[in-house]
């Protein structure tokens, strides 16, 4: 929609930060939510009692240009975001080559803005080539437009070095986004220690690899004072540390991946390697674990840490085949299950998913609120469907909830009152 002004009326409107749900309306003048609720303004669009919500920021989307645009480009991410509801993608820098220089993060943030539908903020490298030896010029990859620093799905496995970073980043009031996984005890690893993983003689690794990891970083975190975000919370004894830390006042907030909330250790019993992730997937008490976390806000935010892997990168052995899942378009049904079983309400799974990941990070969007970005996507929570994993938009299609019945379809993505995204088989003129 090209409108400069026009006003959403009969939507079923999701507030996540006054955790507000009901029938309303919502202005858009140039880009900008101009009124909640107020005198309409331009043309009318009747959303038939969709729900309309702010759109998804998604924290930790790896795309792969430049050097493996065959696995995901620029364009294909953009088109399956915009699909998937995801209406800001905070990418990863751990790219070929990494983007641990202004140069680099200059191209990629360049490339971004020529192609994608949506919007794109990349985090930079902490270590050069991540390498986790020699420090990026934090302080010039901020000024090009980095959001955060991060080493992607590697820890900063030497301590002194890791606390230079935490010291040069909070004298920036830098975020750092850390991957919670020892690498020593990690390396190598396909599943997690258990009965499980010993019956299906796979290599494993226990959860006690988080928990060392995250209270290193902590500890580190509290003596520098530095915003630190743990990515990816996945067991039980790393929530006790997140816990123990917020409680103690140190600035640290924590996520986890949707699919560690919805799978659990035994969806790799016939090895297929599209189950294969980082970390592995853990036991039904820690996904029961994190859920909890979530409810009870020790845990900020959901991320679906898409991660490409081609066909021929996947199809291996478990024990060598690539880690990692696609999650642009599958983030939102996922998340739903949530929802749907009354784990979760739909304001409480959108401060998750795209409040939080605002607040953290410190830019707007994430509310329904007069002078916010018209970021937004328009969905019903209701339909379902059997996911095809062939009808994704990426380039890459390895999801595990393929042949998985799922509910929930976005039928619109707005971006700066833009409308990017249209579902073929919604009713609703926008």
């Amino acid at each position: 929609m090209e409108q400069k002004s026009f006003t959403l009326i009969n939507a079923n409107l999701i507030d996540p930060e006054s955790e507000y749900q009901g029938l309303g309306s919502l202005t858009i003048e140039n880009g900008i939510i101009s009124s909640i609720n107020g005198n309409s303004i331009g043309k009318e669009v009747n959303c038939k009692s969709a729900f309309l919500a702010p759109g998804i920021i998604d924290m930790g989307v790896k795309i792969c240009e430049p050097g493996e645009k065959h696995k995901e480009s620029f364009k294909s991410a953009g088109a399956a975001a915009a699909a998937g509801g995801v209406t800001t993608m905070i990418t990863r820098p751990d790219t070929s080559p990494p983007i641990d220089s202004p140069e680099i993060l200059e191209f990629f943030m360049r490339r971004a803005e020529q192609v994608s539908p949506v919007k794109i903020i990349p985090m930079a490298a902490i270590t050069k080539n991540l390498a986790g030896k020699e420090l990026t010029e934090m302080a010039f990859l901020r000024d090009t437009g980095a959001i955060a620093f991060s080493n992607g799905l590697q820890q900063v496995a030497n301590p002194k070095v890791f606390l230079n970073a935490l010291k040069y980043a909070t004298d920036l009031n830098a975020l750092v986004v850390g991957h919670p996984q020892d690498t020593n005890l990690s390396k190598g690893a396909s599943a997690t220690s258990g009965t499980f993983a010993t019956l299906r003689g796979l290599p494993a690794v226990s959860t006690i690899a988080e928990k060392l990891a995250l209270d290193r970083d902590i500890t580190l975190t509290e003596a520098t004072k530095t915003r630190y975000h743990a990515d990816q919370i996945t067991s039980k004894l790393g929530l006790d540390s997140i816990r123990q830390g917020k409680k103690k006042g140190i600035q640290i907030t924590a996520g986890t991946s949707v699919h560690h909330l919805i799978l659990n250790e035994y969806d790799i019993s016939n090895y297929r390697t599209f189950f294969k992730l980082s970390p592995p997937l853990r036991s039904e008490s820690d996904r029961l674990a994190i859920i909890e976390g979530l409810i009870n806000g020790d845990l900020d935010t959901i991320s679906s840490f898409h991660s490409p892997q081609d066909e021929e990168s996947k199809r291996l052995p478990y024990e060598t085949a690539a880690s990692g899942a696609v999650g642009l378009e599958t983030l939102l049904p996922a998340s739903l299950k949530l929802v749907h079983s009354g784990q979760l309400s739909l304001p409480s799974l959108f401060k998750f998913i795209s409040l939080n990941p605002a607040k953290i990070l410190r830019i707007q969007g994430g509310r329904l609120k007069k002078n916010q970005p018209a970021d937004l996507i328009l969905f019903d929570k209701d339909i379902p469907f059997v996911m095809d994993r062939f009808n994704l938009l990426s380039k890459s299609q390895n999801t595990p909830f393929d042949e998985m019945t799922m509910q929930g379809k976005v039928l619109a993505s707005i971006v700066n009152g833009r409308t990017v995204y249209r579902s073929n088989k919604s009713k609703i003129k926008i």
